[in-house]
């Protein structure tokens, strides 16, 4: 069967990859009480839970290229182990130095996942079916804060918060197991698959390949200064800073404004990412059915910055219109993950596509330190989030701008006399 596919490839990478954005996001409902008891600044708490991708970058070019010509399916297990440590390490801190540091190694360890499973799944999905099978993978980002936000909520208001993130660190040990029984790098290793659907998968993604014929296959190093390559980074940066920005702060935002309970912040948070969860089905489906990236990427990010900015105008005086407003944001800003994903597979030889995808996650994923710190020193200097907010908005609309020059449609970049 077609689907076993989507039954077996897909849940198994969406739950290690909740855990991980679990592990990673769940200090922005724990930052109010970890300020306290490490004596942080608004500051020094945004620059502890952007540190992350600093440590993050190290890892995101050997990653793609250890995922296409080694093996996605061992490079990961090795992370999961490493990246367990760390999270529960996390919990035991004692001082904000220590809490800093230990964000960065989680960034290190974290870092590889995102590149290596997106070309997992360009091994197992021909690009008509790519933008749905990135999205519905990426579901995990919305889905970790929905399932998570009220747990750890729960959690943090009965137990504190160093309960919460050693708790929750130790999640990958557990699936450390079923990640290794379940996932094959490619469907020639499968014996869960037909001969049928492994000789149709081989075929359909052999010829796609053939698009970029062997005089069309560029060095690694071309390929990741290739405007097409670099241009992607700048729209990632933006949609990283605007997305990361408001989650880690949107709990210490709503605690600013009505001084309510862990589990009622925990509930509220976790209502935008229900919507946003529709809006990447959505967005990937439409743009899988008309074979178009470009706009489906640009008509996101302008919808988030168009709801943040009137999420902001309506805070003073309409707070339950401000909130529904928020709500809508990443129906746009994440939804536009799937197609925009889709788009160094479809445009790139595979031979390369791993390590520039990397490139555009590894220097993209910067906005996620930049996004929080600039809302944390704005909140210091303004005693609010409004002009904060309003700078991830106006992010997200020249994030739409960007997308606007960027290609959707395989071409060739010049190989040069290099070869990979």
């Amino acid at each position: 069967m077609p689907e076993q596919r989507w039954q077996r490839i897909i849940p198994v990478a969406f739950i290690m990859y909740t855990i991980a954005f679990v592990d990673r996001t769940n200090i922005s409902l724990a930052l109010p009480a970890m300020s306290r008891d490490l004596h942080m600044n608004p500051a020094q708490a945004g620059s502890a839970a952007g540190v992350f991708f600093w440590g993050y970058l190290l890892l995101q070019i050997p990653a793609g290229y250890l995922a296409e010509h080694w093996s996605a399916k061992r490079f990961i297990a090795i992370l999961l182990v490493l990246w367990g440590a760390t999270a529960v390490a996390s919990g035991l801190v004692h001082t904000w130095h220590e809490f800093w540091f230990m964000r960065l190694l989680l960034g290190v360890t974290e870092g590889g996942v995102w590149p290596a499973v997106l070309v997992l799944l360009a091994h197992w999905f021909p690009r008509a079916e790519r933008a749905r099978a990135n999205a519905y993978w990426m579901l995990c980002l919305p889905a970790a804060v929905v399932i998570s936000s009220p747990l750890s909520g729960w959690i943090l208001g009965r137990w504190g918060w160093r309960v919460m993130l050693i708790s929750e660190g130790a999640l990958p040990f557990v699936w450390l197991a079923l990640w290794m029984l379940f996932i094959d790098d490619r469907p020639s290793q499968a014996t869960w698959i037909s001969a049928e659907e492994r000789q149709h998968l081989e075929t359909t993604l052999g010829a796609e390949a053939s698009t970029f014929d062997a005089a069309e296959r560029p060095s690694i190093l071309r390929a990741l200064s290739h405007p097409q390559v670099l241009l992607l980074v700048g729209i990632y940066f933006l949609e990283t800073s605007g997305n990361y920005g408001y989650l880690f702060w949107l709990p210490s935002a709503l605690h600013h404004a009505r001084h309510l309970s862990n589990l009622m912040v925990g509930i509220l948070f976790a209502i935008p990412y229900v919507i946003t969860a529709v809006g990447m089905v959505v967005n990937s489906r439409h743009s899988d059915h008309t074979r178009e990236r470009r706009l489906h990427v640009a008509g996101g990010l302008a919808w988030g910055g168009v709801f943040l900015l009137l999420s902001i105008w309506l805070s003073s005086s309409f707070p339950l219109l401000s909130f529904a407003a928020i709500a809508m944001v990443g129906a746009g800003s994440y939804g536009m993950l799937g197609p925009f994903w889709a788009i160094p597979t479809e445009t790139l030889p595979a031979s390369v596509s791993g390590s520039a995808m990397g490139l555009v996650n590894a220097l993209g994923n910067l906005g996620g330190f930049f996004g929080p710190l600039v809302v944390g020193y704005l909140d210091k200097r303004t005693g609010n989030f409004v002009y904060a907010f309003g700078v991830l908005g106006f992010g997200f609309l020249a994030g739409a701008a960007l997308s606007l020059l960027s290609r959707g449609r395989p071409r060739a970049i010049p190989a040069g006399s290099a070869q990979s």
